[in-house]
């Protein structure tokens, strides 16, 4: 590595719409809120948000790289965050978008192929605030919990947000004010502390 540069460190997210930050006023989400507070502490950060609205593992698999790989040349120290799933879980036709075993199947591949290049971590989907849905938060807290298993097969740090973020007043009723699923400015600041309070993001910015 290129020690010139080895300071600046440039992170591409890579999810779906809670990467993106959709619904925030501030249009930072989570992603961004993070970068800020490690950049206000000296850590010189390009920070490349790849979230896509309604975006699965699938399409994130079939994406991730080429994108990813423009944004992070190998002089510099590259570093990706992935979050996504709940897109996996929501029916539609009759069916979930993505099979689970396909999504576990994709996150699998998608990860063991990013850690041969890069530092990577993992962050759990979010919680959908429409409670009534029972059946989609159970399939997304499944999904949770086997992205986990995948992540620890594959020594890569994992963060799940789920189980926070569902006792979280402010996420759920932010996005219930909302559109039902993206909360507003507050929201995304408690995911971001969340991410900034995990020891794998820590040790990250030492």
């Amino acid at each position: 590595m290129n020690s010139a540069h080895f300071s600046e460190i440039r992170i591409c997210f890579v999810g779906d719409s809670f990467v993106n930050g959709t619904g925030d006023p501030e249009c930072l989400g989570w992603a961004g809120r993070v970068c800020v507070n490690a950049n206000k502490k000296g850590y010189d950060i390009t920070y490349y948000n790849l979230g896509i609205r309604r975006d699965t593992s699938t399409d994130i698999a079939k994406r991730w790289l080429q994108e990813v790989s423009v944004r992070l040349p190998k002089e510099y120290e590259g570093r990706v965050v992935f979050s996504f799933g709940l897109n996996d879980t929501r029916v539609e036709n009759g069916k979930t978008r993505v099979d689970f075993t396909d999504s576990i199947n994709n996150t699998r591949k998608i990860l063991s192929e990013a850690q041969q290049l890069y530092s990577v971590l993992m962050v759990g989907p979010a919680p959908y605030a429409e409670q009534e849905d029972l059946q989609r938060k159970q399939r997304t807290s499944d999904l949770s919990k086997q992205f986990h298993l995948v992540c620890n097969e594959l020594n890569i740090p994992y963060l799940d947000v789920f189980p926070i973020l569902e006792k979280s007043s402010i996420w759920i009723d932010e996005a219930r004010a909302n559109d039902g699923a993206h909360p507003r400015a507050r929201g995304y600041a408690e995911f971001a502390k969340i991410v900034e309070n995990w020891d794998a993001w820590l040790n990250w910015f030492p």
